[in-house]
């Protein structure tokens, strides 16, 4: 037997060199896929509350009803309750916001909308932008006056804070923030 030509253990070695970088990397795909899905369900959540909203375009209370299909839209392992904010907005073709009208919706407190069946919704926001209240909108073929020349086009913005699961990644912060947003156009009444 010749001394310092033993392989014995060079896997056992090698192995160990390897596991660090091979568990990042697992950690890092495993945080990878709870912040795409929670992009996505809070994508999904926009697209949902755009629909609605411009289905409801000028009637009273739909801001609620949007608010309420938000939250029930974002499910786990995404929470509704890392909602940010909510913004309701004018928008033009391109899905850029048309002035100062939105209405910006923060997830605190809680607001209600009566409507005249006696039902009532209650959603967990509070109105603290109102530039762009339901009455303002248009969604008649021939235009509503003003600069509301044709239907509007509805946007909904979702601003969703992610915190990582494991501490690996927490060197970047505790959690990232991102926003989606979806526009409709409303839906024509003649």
């Amino acid at each position: 037997m010749k001394f310092g030509c033993s392989e014995r253990g060079q896997a056992i070695v090698e192995f160990a060199m390897l596991l660090p970088v091979l568990v990042l990397l697992i950690v890092g795909i495993f945080e990878f896929a709870l912040v795409w899905n929670s992009r996505n369900t809070v994508l999904f959540a926009s697209r949902d509350g755009s629909m609605i909203a411009a289905e409801g375009g000028s009637l009273t209370g739909t801001d609620c009803v949007v608010l309420k299909r938000i939250e029930s839209d974002v499910v786990s392992p995404s929470t509704a309750l890392r909602i940010q904010s909510v913004t309701i907005y004018w928008s033009d073709r391109n899905g850029d916001e048309i002035g100062a009208n939105h209405n910006v919706y923060t997830r605190s407190g809680s607001t209600s909308c009566d409507y005249p069946d006696g039902s009532t919704i209650t959603v967990p926001y509070t109105l603290t932008t109102a530039g762009y209240l339901e009455s303002a909108r248009c969604s008649v073929l021939a235009g509503c006056g003003g600069s509301h020349t044709t239907v509007d086009t509805i946007g909904v913005r979702v601003t969703y804070q992610h915190f990582w699961a494991t501490s690996f990644v927490r060197f970047a912060g505790n959690s990232v923030t991102f926003t989606e947003a979806t526009i409709t156009r409303a839906e024509p009444q003649l």
